[in-house]
């Protein structure tokens, strides 16, 4: 089953959610997606609040993206379902490349498992033919 989305996309709320702690995430709230349940059936998403910082006291302050030390708050790590989250950015645009990868893997099956671990073998397969053939007719 092919799902809208996967470990590690960001993702924009459609509706608001109510928050474990009383809050409200409003629409547009900003998320990634840290759990996939149930084949995208649901989400658990880390929602992001404003940018903030720690001031002398210990206590958040608002904050930009341009001021040493800031960084985005946390504001809840709820449960989302497809009709409430919008994707914002895919993930193989917010993580590096091995975590993707390994999020999808983590996803697989073991026979899919096996037929990634032997696609590899099929693809220098493949081009040791291409080459052989191109050896054989002279186009090397």
């Amino acid at each position: 089953m092919n799902r809208r989305f996967q470990m590690f996309d960001s993702v924009k709320l459609t509706e608001e959610i109510i928050l474990t702690d009383g809050g409200v995430a409003p629409v547009g709230t900003i998320g990634t997606v840290v759990e996939v349940f149930k084949d995208g059936e649901a989400y658990m998403v880390e929602l992001f609040g404003d940018w903030v910082k720690y001031n002398e006291q210990g206590n958040f302050m608002l904050s930009s993206p341009d001021i040493a030390g800031s960084f985005v708050e946390t504001i809840g790590v709820e449960i989302a379902y497809l009709h409430q989250l919008q994707l914002f950015k895919p993930a193989c645009e917010t993580v590096g490349l091995k975590a993707h990868l390994q999020s999808i893997i983590e996803e697989l099956s073991e026979q899919s498992l096996a037929d990634l671990r032997d696609f590899p073998d099929f693809l220098r397969t493949k081009q040791q033919e291409e080459i052989s053939g191109l050896t054989h007719t002279g186009h090397i």
